[in-house]
């Protein structure tokens, strides 16, 4: 299926790796022009090298931190000056440590809402005057299963979470008149890094093991098992290509099955 995508341009941050890398990856084999942004230049470097060898286009890179307003501006000018313009931007980040309410102090919760909130505002305040010029704008957020359905151990993301979802549904209301979609995407149980991060914490609170935590979640996905970042990225790429072009403001689960809500 042509998703339509051949040419557009696309910014795609935290992604050196895992799910923003994955779906940086799908966008270039679709023939688009991408930038990829994370923290870590060396790491950003390869794998822009890395995409470029499997899809044959170009993937720039500009390293920043987007929870500071004046780095993503930047980003985005410089995105926009590499490109020749901008179509579509995919607002990722790591995400916040897990741990339940008492541990974390006032600095901990600031964090993580710079973090995974304010980073996505930061990145939409600089790009909407360039998405306004598109004529096949969107933007989507990728968030959590946690927006959904809280996660044990996982207090940071299921109360910060829910805010970045809120906030895509908003804009696809504000500025259907500009024609820019906006989506969230909610991943479940995902084999990345940050899974890897959060199996060792749940062996530690469990006193296990994160071999046995990863495949007692396995076990509790209906399909079966742990995603992969290519499934992911399938269904992100879709959302945002021309493909897609009626679905806005949703929040859609990538997650095997495992949130238990009806909606």
């Amino acid at each position: 299926m042509d998703l339509g995508l051949q040419g557009t341009k696309v910014l795609v941050t935290a992604a050196s790796a895992g799910l923003g890398a994955a779906t940086a990856q799908r966008f270039s084999l679709e023939g688009a022009l991408v930038v990829i942004n994370s923290r870590n230049l060396d790491k950003l470097q390869k794998t822009a090298t890395a995409i470029n060898e499997v899809s044959g286009n170009p993937v720039f890179t500009h390293a920043g931190d987007v929870s500071k307003p004046e780095e993503a501006e930047k980003l985005v000018k410089n995105a926009v000056s590499m490109l020749g313009g901008l179509d579509i931007i995919v607002t990722n980040a790591g995400g916040p440590p897990a741990g339940t309410f008492e541990a974390f102090d006032y600095e901990a919760w600031r964090n993580a809402t710079d973090l995974t909130l304010l980073s996505a505002i930061n990145l939409i305040r600089a790009a909407l005057p360039h998405l306004k010029e598109s004529n096949r704008a969107a933007v989507l957020a990728v968030v959590s299963i946690a927006a959904k359905e809280p996660v044990d151990n996982l207090t940071l993301s299921n109360t910060i979470r829910p805010a970045v979802v809120g906030l895509t549904k908003t804009l696809s209301f504000e500025h259907s008149k500009d024609s820019i979609r906006f989506n969230s995407i909610l991943p479940g149980i995902t084999d990345t890094e940050r899974i890897d991060h959060l199996m060792q914490a749940r062996a530690e609170k469990n006193n296990s093991d994160p071999a046995t935590e990863r495949e007692n979640a396995g076990k509790m996905i209906p399909v079966g098992r742990i995603g992969t970042p290519e499934e992911f990225a399938n269904a992100a790429v879709f959302m945002c290509s021309p493909a897609g072009g009626f679905i806005n403001g949703v929040a859609l689960l990538v997650d095997g099955g495992a949130a238990k809500g009806t909606f």
